[in-house]
């Protein structure tokens, strides 16, 4: 989408919801069925004769990894992503999470350096003014898988700090209390609320969607949320 039509979306109406289906779940029926033959192709030929065991195993084998490929696109939310003035909105099998414009600072794709060359990494980074909004409204079902989802960021941070005695002491205050401003979180959410302050930290953004639950690439997209959030806290100011 490029910046006129942009700008058009968001000259039509100040309740413009704009929905972001993700192409991942595309083909979702079609490799579940694929894997489902392939299964029963597969037990077919077991059952024939031992002389057929092997292509009987190849067929299993890939029918079943289709078949959970497909079963995995199926669950993924129809939508990932609705914009609209109020905010984001981010869909996950595990739940959905409300980001409001007021509470973000920066949009933008996190990078990294490696060696002399600069690694953009496959998120859409979103830097927050305060975490306790997001960890009000996250359920925690919601909050553990993507605690899960975290660790190659992790990974990442570990492989840019040079200091990881300090990584270490900040990882193990997870299972501490969060506390911003008056606010205090325990749990599940006392530990979200950490990962977000340490990837802030290491990596500029406390939030991170993934680019390929997105519709157009990624820069496209960052434009597409910055003009939404120029607009919406322009009509604020007014």
């Amino acid at each position: 989408m490029n910046q006129p039509i942009v700008e058009r979306i968001l000259e039509q109406s100040n309740s413009q919801t704009l929905l972001i289906k993700s192409p991942n779940k595309r083909n979702g029926f079609t490799l579940t069925f694929i894997g489902i033959i392939g299964v029963v192709i597969g037990i077919g030929l077991f059952l024939a004769g031992s002389h057929l065991f092997a292509p009987g195993i190849v067929c299993f084998a890939f029918g079943a990894i289709a078949a959970v490929l497909g079963i995995s696109k199926l669950v993924e939310p129809e939508v990932t992503l609705s914009i609209d003035p109020l905010g984001i909105r981010y869909f996950h099998r595990r739940g959905e999470v409300q980001i409001g414009w007021q509470n973000i600072q920066r949009l933008d794709q996190p990078r990294v350096t490696q060696g002399l060359e600069i690694i953009t990494l496959p998120y859409i980074g979103i830097k927050l003014k305060a975490v306790g909004p997001v960890l009000d409204c996250i359920s925690l079902r919601l909050a553990s898988g993507l605690l899960i989802e975290q660790r190659p960021l992790l990974m990442t941070v570990s492989a840019q700090d040079e200091d990881l005695s300090t990584l270490e002491n900040q990882m193990s205050a997870e299972f501490t209390p969060f506390i911003e401003d008056d606010s205090r979180y325990k749990g599940v959410l006392a530990m979200f609320g950490h990962r977000c302050r340490i990837l802030g930290n290491h990596l500029g953004f406390h939030l991170y969607i993934a680019t390929d639950a997105l519709d157009r690439p990624a820069e496209e997209f960052i434009r597409l949320l910055r003009s939404y959030q120029h607009q919406a806290m322009s009509e604020s100011d007014e």
